[in-house]
């Protein structure tokens, strides 16, 4: 693998986690929002990764193990987990019978935790695209 498809693994993985933060970031601000469009609470959202192929002739010409690969959000998933369910019959939303309210899906220390691996990762792939960086100038001043 040379320098620059480096530099190409490491930006698809910034973008990826960039994503995977904002979805992240979506649900914070949602974590109790009672009634969305669909007229339910809001459900959590997951990011699904894939590999990702880099287009460049050694990968479209045979497929060469070493072909260098990425990383891509093939998806945005909705969470099929029930609801929570909070007593409090001031609501607007509570059940008129119960008084119970359905809450979002919504996790906060699970939506930190996945936001502290998820910064934790794109800060790896910022030092290692500084790093390629760092090698391919020292590659230039070895040739002058």
């Amino acid at each position: 693998m040379d320098l620059l498809q480096a530099m190409q693994v490491s930006a698809t993985g910034l973008s990826a986690h960039r994503s995977k933060i904002n979805v992240i970031a979506e649900n914070l601000a949602n974590a109790e929002s009672t009634r969305t469009q669909d007229d339910e609470p809001y459900r959590r959202k997951m990011v699904v990764f894939s590999e990702k192929r880099l287009n460049d002739f050694r990968s479209v010409y045979g497929r060469l193990k070493s072909n260098p690969s990425g990383v891509q959000v093939t998806d945005v998933v909705r969470s099929q987990k029930e609801f929570r369910l909070v007593h409090n019959p001031d609501h607007p939303d509570a059940d008129p019978e119960t008084g119970f309210v359905s809450m979002p899906n919504v996790d906060l220390l699970t939506e930190i935790a996945d936001m502290m691996i998820a910064r934790r990762s794109f800060e790896a792939n910022v030092t290692a695209l500084s790093n390629t960086r760092s090698m391919i100038l020292k590659a230039l001043e070895i040739g002058k």
